[in-house]
């Protein structure tokens, strides 16, 4: 069942953000000597001066092949625990980058949130991610019940909590919960009719960038895979799903059509659409009070699965 929600408000704040990404974000992605490592550096030490929640604790793990940190409300006593993947077109992006927002993420929702830390390409190609975060889902599955664990990621990330729950499927193995996308970067063969028609009014993106990081997470490999691309992968059996998308993103139809999709498997689906919004627009907390009114459903999302 598919339940649409669509939003046409719109702040001052996000008309501004919007902008200035823009000018100062969207470019450099244009870039034809775009190098992802040295943007990864930058982003780490921009994203990473944003403030954190203040009673939540951050905690780094590694754990064999399991890299990531553990984001714990001081005094929860929840059993409640969010997988996080971010985003970052599988090229850029890290727990440090995401920290602001996964803090709050794990104070709104009280619950424990584990942020992956998955390889990126070019070093690390399909299918390192895919590889990354079934790993992490068989480890919190040695200390959580399925039943407690829910997933959640924006953005490129997003598509690797689909993927994962393909994965899941495959191995046999108990369920999370539910899953919260947003933005998902579901079809890396780039079929979206999005990519090019909202390529001037994505705050962040184009169509051409989007390609390209396909292309350099793919490195030759299928682009139908399921676990690079879940658009086309079977959805039954999945958990509820709680999708955000832009409709002036170029990644719009890549959440529109996942949307349909697991609708059409039986999934219980709530999609909620938002006028003029930037990418993943809920990371922007507290700047943006679309962030901060999409943070409490996700937390509420989280509490009621």
């Amino acid at each position: 069942m598919l339940t649409r929600i669509d939003i046409k408000s719109r702040s001052l704040r996000s008309y501004f953000v919007s902008w200035f990404l823009k000018r100062q974000f969207k470019p450099k992605l244009l870039d034809p000597d775009f190098d992802p490592i040295r943007f990864r550096k930058a982003l780490d030490r921009d994203m990473g001066r944003r403030s954190n929640a203040r009673d939540v604790a951050v905690e780094q793990i590694v754990h064999n092949d399991v890299r990531g940190e553990w984001n714990t409300p001081v005094n929860t006593e929840s059993r409640r625990v969010i997988l996080y993947c971010h985003g970052g077109g599988y090229l850029f992006g890290s727990p440090l980058s995401y920290r602001s927002f996964t803090t709050r993420l794990a104070e709104a929702a009280d619950a424990r949130v584990f942020v992956l830390d998955y390889r990126l390409a070019p070093e690390h190609p399909f299918p390192a991610a895919a590889d990354d975060v079934i790993a992490a889902y068989r480890w919190l599955l040695e200390t959580t019940q399925a039943q407690d664990i829910i997933l959640a990621g924006d953005s490129a990330g997003a598509g690797l909590s689909l993927s994962l729950l393909v994965q899941i499927r495959e191995a046999d193995l108990p369920m999370p919960s539910a899953a919260i996308l947003m933005s998902p970067y579901a079809d890396l063969n780039t079929t979206g009719a999005s990519l090019d028609a909202n390529a001037v009014t994505c705050a962040m993106f184009s169509g051409d960038s989007i390609r390209r990081a396909a292309a350099t997470y793919l490195s030759g490999a299928d682009a139908l895979d399921p676990r690079a691309s879940p658009l086309y992968a079977d959805y039954a059996g999945f958990p509820p799903l709680l999708i955000y998308v832009s409709d002036s993103e170029v990644l719009r139809d890549d959440g529109l059509r996942v949307a349909d999709k697991a609708a059409a498997a039986g999934v219980p689906t709530q999609l909620q659409v938002w006028r003029g919004q930037p990418h993943v627009w809920p990371l922007f907390v507290p700047q943006l009070p679309e962030a901060s009114r999409a943070l409490k459903e996700m937390a509420d999302f989280c509490r009621k699965h």
